[in-house]
Order: structure tokens, then sequence, then C-alpha cells
């Protein structure tokens, strides 16, 4: 058996806002469901530990293979994978399963989307947790032109923007990719600046060629120097298995929205009211650095914020203990059962 059947709950279906949903599901069916929200290059079991700690505190947890991902649906064509589609299949999940709100938690882009949620969809959220990717303030200009300004051309959400290269690249070799993503940090803490240009600030150009060029990083590594592995060999081909047969089109479309996201967001609220919600930070991520959830406060008006020591990128499969412990605590605490 595969970790997928080892490691996770069996797999359900839903026919949502146009697509089928892979989802999965822990716990008693009470209370407010927690809804898990994965990032790139990512899938449902990015949340297996959260899953299995969450469902046995007797929390109704849900977690969906997203838009382009994994089990569900891949739409084909790049307007399909903007904000307004990926918050409404949240919306379509809740109504599948006759629930009214629900909190929903998010890493790296799960995230950016789960902080839409309250902006976007106020009446079906009932609090929210960012893992790593914090609540950022709408860009003052389109923040593909800001990040090509302060990053350059090969940063790779400005790479992500050209058709066709990023998924050639990225699945030329998808074992190689996954373990070449799927590594403890190579920074110390502190040591870059992340990816403030997302809110606009610090809008300086680049010196000598792009940051974040991870396309000419995957090309040089020689695919075992650097940091370690955080997967196991049953985990990574779990991963290995779900983009060899998936392809990377649906989610590198997700980036390819963010002109049109920031577009559209023109008439959205500015802050995050009305709902308890908890940002948890990693030390040692170097794209979302914690120093970007400082600014939260003035944006987001019930807000509790931790720190997770020692961890990169990758918060819920690097400190799973960590990050299962701050967030029961937090539902203890907000949504006592």
């Amino acid at each position: 058996m595969s970790a997928l059947e080892t490691m996770m709950p069996p797999v359900k279906r839903a026919a949502v806002n146009g697509v089928e949903i892979a989802y999965y599901e822990a716990g008693p069916r009470e209370g407010v469901p927690i809804v898990l929200c994965h990032g790139f290059p990512e899938l449902a079991f990015s949340w297996r530990h959260q899953i299995k700690a969450l469902g046995e505190a007797g929390r109704w947890v849900i977690a969906p293979d997203q838009r382009g991902y994994g089990l569900s649906s891949k739409p084909s064509n790049v307007s399909d994978y903007g904000i307004d589609q990926l918050t409404g299949d949240l919306v379509g999940l809740l109504d599948h399963l006759g629930v009214e709100k629900a909190i929903f938690c998010g890493h790296d882009w799960g995230g950016i989307v789960v902080w839409q949620m309250p902006l976007m969809h106020p009446d079906r959220v009932a609090g929210v947790i960012g893992l790593n990717t914090p609540f950022l303030p709408r860009a003052p200009a389109d923040p593909i032109a800001i990040m090509r300004n302060r990053f350059g051309p090969d940063m790779y959400i400005v790479w992500f923007q050209n058709p066709d290269e990023p998924e050639a690249v990225l699945g030329a070799d998808v074992d190689k990719t996954m373990r070449f993503f799927m590594r403890e940090p190579a920074t110390p803490a502190g040591a870059s600046g992340g990816l403030r240009a997302l809110t606009g600030q610090d809008d300086a150009p680049a010196e000598g060629g792009s940051t974040f060029a991870f396309k000419d990083m995957l090309r040089a590594w020689d695919g075992v120097t650097g940091p370690a592995q955080i997967l196991t060999p049953e985990e990574l081909a779990v991963f290995v298995e779900a983009f060899r047969s998936g392809g990377f089109f649906g989610p590198v479309s997700w980036y390819r929205n963010f002109t049109p996201n920031w577009a559209r967001s023109e008439s959205l609220p500015t802050r995050v009211d009305g709902v308890p919600c908890l940002m948890i930070t990693a030390e040692r991520d170097a794209v979302l650095t914690p120093e970007m959830a400082e600014p939260m406060p003035h944006f987001v008006g019930d807000l509790e914020t931790h720190m997770v020591k020692g961890s990169g990128h990758w918060t819920q499969q690097e400190k799973p203990a960590d990050v299962d412990g701050l967030i029961l605590d937090w539902l203890d605490k907000r949504f006592p059962q």
C-alpha cells in the first residue's frame, strides 16, 4: 500500500463549482470544521500529520486536493485558476458538506486563498489560520511588475508567467523536482528578505540577476548535495506520482492569475475583522519570512501570532507536533468543544 493509503483517510469526491474536488476527512462531523488548504507544489497529503492530530482530538477536519492538484479536476484554461474559482471551490465544498461556516487554514498559496475568504465570502468564515503566509495588504501596483523589478525576470513567480516552459522544466524529472523543493532550509534564520515586494515594500531593482531563480537552481542541482530531505521515500513517492500524473499546468496557473486577482481585488475590504485569526510563522522560511507578518496587527483585528523555531518553508511537514499543538491550543481557546 502507498503512503497515501496508509497515512490518509479514504478519499472522497465532491462536484463543486464546475469541477470535482477530491478531499479527505477525519474526526466527528460536529462543531466548526477546519479546512486545510495546501500550497505549491503540494497536496492534501501535505496535511497528513494535522489530519491525524486534529481528528484524534475530536475536531472535524477536511483537506482537499485543490483544483489542478492531485486527484481533483485540472481545468485546461489559465483563467480557470483565478482567486474567484479557488475561493469558490471552498464555498462549494462547504455547501456539499452542508456546512455554514468553517475555519480555513492555509499554507503557502493556500494561505493566500484563506486570507481572501473573509474578504470575498465573509458569511462562510468562522476563523482563519495562516501558516507561513501572512495576510498581505493589496499591492500598490501590479504585483508581477513589482516582483519583476525587484527580483528579476527569472524569479520563479515572474518566470511562471511564461507559457509552457515552467511545466516543461518542472516536469522533466519530477522526482528531482520534488526532492529539490522538499528539503530543509538552506539559509540560516533571517538570512533572506523574503517576498516583501509582494506588498510593494523594498522596491529596488535586484543586482546581478534574479533572486529565487528556481529554474536555474534546479538545473544546477546535482540531486544529492545540499540540505537534507524532509520526506521519507514513501512520502516522496506520493508527491512524485501525483505530479507525474497531473503535471504542473494547473499549479503554475495559480501564479499566472496574480495580475487578474490583483485587478479584481480593488473593491474588496482592506482589513480582516470580525473573525478570530491565528498566524504561525516559521523561523527559517526564506520565502515567507516571519518579518512579513509583522505588519499584520494593522490589518487583522483579532490576531494571535506564534513562531515555529527551526522550521523552513514546509512547516506542517517539518515540525508537525509544533504546528498541531499551536492549532489545537488556539482552537480550544477560540472554538471550545
